[in-house]
């Protein structure tokens, strides 16, 4: 007989119990970046897309309590290796990591935050020309791999030196005559005589999966991506509601289309209307200007939590 306890199977030979055999749900395990820019966000996302877990204390490991799944704390900088050889089944890692560790994963989906460039920066006082500024020329950084691959297919021969962490004195020490680093606003850089000359590639926050996820995790990590695309779109849209005069609604429907159409819904009022609908949050501007030249008022803009499409 079959007996379901504590979301545990067990099947029971007899009565005494002598044979019990557990089958474990199957889950999918996520790492994410222990400390720094992309622990908060990645955060965030998983909650916001309903995951529950604790975040407290030094934890490296926490199981999430109402979806089959396990979140591990790690150095960025090891996860794409881990996700690889199936340690972790998906990760959340900067773009820039992805490129720099070239591990066989696959990018599931671009997430939009952490944005960042990796570049080339040189002494403020240098006379910079172009790329060929760099020939022979001693280049210090933490992405040697994305460095090497830009100089060579740029056909500049530099040599290129690792530093892990602090790159930005390099120049100043004589360590190197460049860098190339991570750049969010570039204080860094100006705060250590450095000037930014060239951008080498543009990051954001990307999810990462293994190659070869059993079917069962698979469907897992579509349930999680179900989730995680309601939750962007609604973070890029604005729900509009609005009172409108009636001889003015084939207009105001055109400039707001919404997802299929515009819901539409009578006043009390006599010849005006109340119109809901969804806005890209890019276009709120210009949006709001087109319609009160059409007559709308009572404008009203609401957040949007999740959205499905």
């Amino acid at each position: 007989m079959w007996l379901v306890a504590n979301g545990l199977i067990f099947f029971l030979f007899d009565k005494n119990y002598l044979n019990i055999t557990i089958l474990m749900q199957d889950k999918i395990t996520i790492a994410i970046q222990k400390s720094g820019r992309l622990y908060d966000k990645s955060v965030e996302l998983l909650k916001e897309c309903g995951i529950r877990f604790n975040t407290y204390g030094n934890r490296l490991k926490a199981e999430a309590t109402n979806f089959p799944c396990e979140i591990l704390f790690l150095r960025v900088s090891d996860i794409p290796a881990y996700v690889e050889d199936g340690v972790v089944d998906i990760g959340i890692i900067g773009e820039n990591v992805h490129i720099e560790k070239n591990k066989f994963i696959d990018v599931v989906d671009y997430l939009g935050f952490s944005k960042c460039r990796v570049s080339l920066a040189v002494p403020r006082e240098a006379d910079y020309g172009g790329l060929e500024y760099f020939q022979g020329k001693k280049v210090a950084t933490s992405y040697p791999h994305t460095l090497k691959s830009f100089f060579e297919k740029k056909n500049i021969q530099a040599e290129v030196h690792l530093i892990n962490g602090s790159v930005e004195i390099a120049p100043s020490i004589g360590l190197a005559d460049a860098v190339c680093d991570i750049v969010s606003t570039g204080s860094t850089l100006l705060s250590n005589g450095l000037k930014e000359v060239e951008t080498i590639l543009k990051s954001q926050a990307v999810i990462v999966a293994n190659q070869n996820l059993s079917p069962d995790k698979r469907a897992l990590l579509n349930k999680l991506m179900f989730r995680v695309k309601a939750y962007k779109k609604a973070k890029h849209t604005k729900y509009i509601l609005m009172n409108a005069p009636n001889d003015k609604l084939d207009e105001i429907t055109a400039i707001i289309p919404g997802m299929k159409s515009p819901t539409i819904l009578p006043l009390a009022e006599e010849g005006w209307s109340s119109v809901h609908s969804v806005i890209n949050e890019d276009d709120f501007w210009d949006i709001i200007d087109q319609l009160q030249e059409k007559g709308a008022g009572g404008i009203l803009i609401v957040p949007i939590e999740k959205m499905i499409v």
